[in-house]
């Protein structure tokens, strides 16, 4: 920031809309009031079509305009009422970006590019995965989890998490808890926080894994986005700075490359062999790119690589929502299946109440969120009021890929569905085998056939679909089937299936190397309560050892996953789901402590009404895990199976056929049983400490937050959201015409 005296000398614009210009931007006309009452009226009647419903098929357009209309509605009443009456952020305050802008960790980002960069982190494989596992149980329960949950807690938690952060300068979720629910609570979360961090970050690269693995197109395109992205990196900062749009540009335009010239490279004699990489193999790269991409400066490839990303995924989803409006997919899928009060599901065990709630995470609400919205997105906001945009704005965006994920993954026939996401253990992994697994269902409606199976596998491509398990390949078949019937036919479904999956590998993977750096942040955060050097995270020799640390960690999980005889993804992504919910009532805790030692106490139940149901929900899932005495259920229960059967001598039980399988299974289920009983029980300590604090508060005459960073005067100035309403254009070009070397470069955006 510049202080010399010529600069301070230099009278700037103000920094913020005064009063009169935001309500003159919010005055309601007949024009908007007819538009919202038209928008709430369709929403209305898609809600109502998808509520009762009852015939064999239902308009897959119907879900669209639910969620879209829903989204609208929430953003622009209910975020609008928790800006106003619960963050109050204060936009001629400086933000950390501002105040401790260092070009690395601390950049002041053009709110379109941050959005890009946030959204990219916080979609990793939830929002694609969970709707496609949870369809098991009909299209009724998800569909409302997701978008009803989004609104109303999801949205919210995004927004607070990311808001507080920002407001002490960027600190994690768990530095947050322990300065504000005192050392049991905080280091509670300290601890919880990192280890449920290792999970997530290890689940999604697992996808990742199982989307690309010996798929020689989707390795060599997201590959190439690597260099990509450092070209876009290099070009913002030295070539042409600020030129935002045009950057974008040619990074479309390398990024479309990358995806045809996949095809022509996997089809090739040397591009096939050299990029048809096995899954352990491509685990162990995953892992070695997770360190070299946490420990770079976010600019280099972190920001342009996920803005890039993001061009691709708000492309795709929205490309497929238009193909719905245009298709009109048929779904045959029932409101609620024959699976949805039953525990014994093929694709995920375990009835709706809880699993439903955990299998579908990121989407609806995820605790993953409030570790990237308190790791890198709020040392980069420009300004307070920015925050409604990215945290609230970001999630709902996410949800819409949740909703788009599972109206595609329910599109197809159902026969087929259980074919490709139930395991090879139980399919067999052969087409006539697979046949009799899913047929010996009892299913209504479906009676597979050899040649459904062999035919689609021949369309999109593939040697195999059966037991394709992790959810990507059943989305990618999902898009296939929907977009071959707008554009191409039956010729161009392989081109749509491999498109989609590079789509979700890409997707997944710039989550991967956001976590990995949050959770660099969170363990130097963690360290620093008692090496002080550690909290600088430019300390290159703290930030390179706290990165293999939790890189080994998530690097150890997914080597497990991949090797797992039972599928991996089958047994450990509801682990997955209750450590993430977990991690999302933890957050929500904070957050309600916050709010609390505000004193803001009248609009406390906008955080604790979602605190309250999570809550529940996944102690209740964890108990499930835990103590339940179905194996396919419970970790502990299947653990002792399988000891069991060891113990008595056999070599093959259940859906291990060797010993070393039931070995595995064994050690597998060892670990993911201990990891439930420590992840609640530090959820319990968090959640138990965060109610002693608000209750503390509520006790208390005077209100006090204590632990913002002091406030400092803002000197720039930048629009709220996507779009510069009237006022703000105007304002804008008062910052433009003023020529000052205090001036930030980032005006104008």
């Amino acid at each position: 920031m510049n202080t010399s005296p010529t600069a301070a000398a230099i009278t700037l614009p103000p920094n913020t809309l005064n009063d009169q210009q935001e309500a003159a931007d919010a005055r309601w006309t007949p024009g908007r009031i007819a538009l919202w009452a038209a928008i709430a009226l369709i929403g209305a009647a898609a809600w109502s079509v998808l509520a009762i419903s009852r015939g064999e098929t239902i308009n897959a357009v119907w879900f669209v305009l639910a969620a879209v209309c829903t989204y609208l509605v929430g953003y622009r009443f209910y975020s609008k009422m928790i800006e106003r009456r619960v963050a109050l952020p204060d936009d001629s305050r400086a933000t950390p970006a501002e105040y401790n802008s260092n070009g690395r960790d601390f950049v002041p980002t053009d709110r379109v590019v941050l959005f890009g960069h946030h959204f990219a982190a916080i979609a990793g494989a939830g929002p694609l995965v969970g709707p496609v596992l949870a369809a098991q149980m009909g299209y009724l329960p998800g569909t409302i989890w997701i978008v009803v949950g989004a609104v109303l807690a999801g949205c919210v938690q995004d927004y607070l998490v990311l808001f507080f952060s920002m407001r002490r300068g960027g600190r994690s979720l768990g530095q947050m808890a322990r300065e504000e629910l005192g050392v049991v609570g905080g280091t509670a979360a300290l601890v919880a926080t990192l280890a449920i961090m290792i999970i997530i970050v290890a689940i999604l690269a697992l996808v990742v894994v199982n989307a690309l693995g010996e798929s020689p197109w989707g390795v060599y395109s997201v590959s190439l986005t690597i260099p990509i992205a450092l070209f876009m990196g290099c070009y913002l900062r030295y070539l042409r700075p600020g030129k935002v749009l045009e950057v974008s540009l040619i990074g479309l335009a390398l990024l479309m490359f990358a995806i045809i010239s996949g095809r022509w490279v996997a089809e090739s004699e040397w591009g096939s062999a050299l990029f048809h990489i096995d899954r352990l193999t491509l685990a162990w790269a995953i892992i070695a790119y997770g360190f070299i991409a946490s420990i770079l400066p976010v600019w280099l490839l972190l920001a342009p690589r996920d803005y890039l990303s993001t061009f691709m995924k708000i492309g795709v989803i929205g490309l497929l929502a238009l193909a719905i409006l245009v298709v009109q997919p048929e779904i045959a899928v029932p409101a609620f299946s024959e699976f949805s009060g039953r525990a014994d599901g093929p694709v995920v065990p375990g009835s709706l109440f809880p699993f439903l709630f955990v299998t579908i995470a990121c989407g609806a609400l995820s605790g993953f969120h409030a570790l990237i919205s308190s790791g890198t997105t709020p040392k980069l906001v420009e300004k307070e009021k920015q925050t409604r945009f990215l945290g609230y704005g970001g999630m709902l965006m996410e949800s819409l890929v949740a909703i788009m994920a599972l109206v595609a993954a329910i599109s197809i026939d159902r026969g087929i569905y259980f074919a490709m996401n139930v395991s090879a253990a139980s399919t067999g992994g052969t087409v006539d085998s697979a046949v009799a697994f899913v047929n010996g269902l009892g299913l209504a409606g479906v009676h597979l056939t050899p040649d459904m199976l062999t035919d689609l596998a021949r369309n999109v491509g593939e040697p195999s679909i059966i037991s394709r398990t992790g959810g990507a390949p059943t989305l990618s078949v999902g898009i296939a089937h929907i977009m071959h019937q707008w554009f191409g036919g039956t010729a161009m479904m392989g081109f749509w299936y491999h498109f989609a999956i590079m789509f979700e590998a890409l997707f997944i993977l710039t989550a991967v190397d956001a976590g990995t750096r949050v959770a660099r942040f969170m363990l130097q955060d963690t360290i620093g309560n008692f090496v002080p050097k550690f909290k600088d995270t430019s300390w290159k020799p703290g930030a390179w050892l706290c990165t293999a640390i939790m890189v080994a960690g998530w690097g150890y999980i997914l080597v497990l996953g991949v090797t797992d005889p039972l599928g991996g993804i089958n047994t450990f992504f509801p682990l997955f789901g209750i450590a993430n919910q977990l991690l999302a009532a933890i957050a929500l805790a904070v957050v309600m402590a916050i709010v609390a030692k505000r004193g803001n106490f009248r609009y406390l139940w906008v955080v604790a009404a979602p605190l309250v149901f999570i809550a529940i929900i996944t102690i209740w899932a964890s108990w499930e895990k835990i103590f339940s005495n179905i194996p396919a259920v419970s970790y502990w229960a299947q653990h002792e199976a399988f000891k069991n059967a060891l113990a008595e001598g056999k070599t093959s039980f259940g859906t291990a056929h060797t010993v070393e399988a039931m070995q595995a299974v064994v050690h597998n289920t060892f670990v993911q049983g201990s990891l439930s009983i420590v992840f609640v029980v530090l959820a319990l300590i968090v959640m138990g400490t965060a109610v002693l604090t608000a209750w503390r508060a509520y006790r208390k005459t005077q209100p006090s937050d204590s632990n913002e960073d002091p406030r400092v005067e803002s000197r720039l100035f930048a629009p709220a959201g996507l779009l510069p309403t009237p006022s703000e254009k105007a304002l804008l070009a008062r910052w433009a015409t003023a020529s000052s070397p205090a001036t930030p470069a980032v005006m104008g955006h």
